[in-house]
């Protein structure tokens, strides 16, 4: 089994509106000095053999066609 960790983010220069409400959120709460927060994803995948060359493809494809958008988000894929 080889059990995969995908962490997807917005691209720089991308509006991230939920990352700026908890900026704001942090701030109220009394935690100071906090700034340029932004949120993302995180998918913790497991796929079944032991080929991690594959796996990895199998894990970009998926990245491509569903877990990430593109166009505006960039993602990471670490391995187990």
């Amino acid at each position: 089994m080889i059990k995969a960790r995908v962490t997807v983010t917005l691209k720089n220069g991308v509006l991230d509106p939920q990352g700026k409400a908890i900026e704001g959120a942090l701030g109220a709460l009394g935690f100071e000095g906090v700034g340029h927060v932004r949120q993302g994803k995180v998918f913790d995948v497991e796929i079944e053999g032991t080929d991690k060359a594959k796996a990895e493809g199998d894990i970009k494809a998926m990245c491509e066609k569903l877990l990430a958008n593109t166009v505006i988000e960039n993602y990471t894929i670490s391995l187990d």
